[in-house]
């Protein structure tokens, strides 16, 4: 299991969780201390994630995010990109920014 995190700047700290197979994300988990509306979101944004490729960049990544995130989701102190930073931390062993 890999992990990764990142504090939005003015935002919630976004934690990552996730295993990678054949060059993939194979298994996520999000979380942090952010606030979404309805709970399912969480889930919507992990199935995202499922499939990506190791190699996504952080705007491919958020990307994949985005939909998860929008109407009639609200959302507080989380965006796609500090998901996809969090991810990428993840994969890089916590090197990315």
């Amino acid at each position: 299991m890999r992990h990764g995190e990142y504090k939005m700047p003015g935002g919630k700290l976004v934690v990552v969780d996730l295993d990678l197979r054949d060059g993939q994300i194979a298994a996520v988990q999000v979380s942090g201390d952010f606030f979404l509306e309805p709970d399912s979101a969480l889930a919507d944004i992990d199935c995202a994630l499922l499939g990506a490729p190791h190699s996504a960049s952080v705007e491919e990544l958020a990307m994949r995010v985005s939909p998860a995130l929008s109407a009639p989701v609200q959302t507080f102190g989380i965006s796609a990109e500090a998901v996809a930073i969090a991810v990428r931390r993840a994969i890089d062993g916590g090197n990315s920014t």
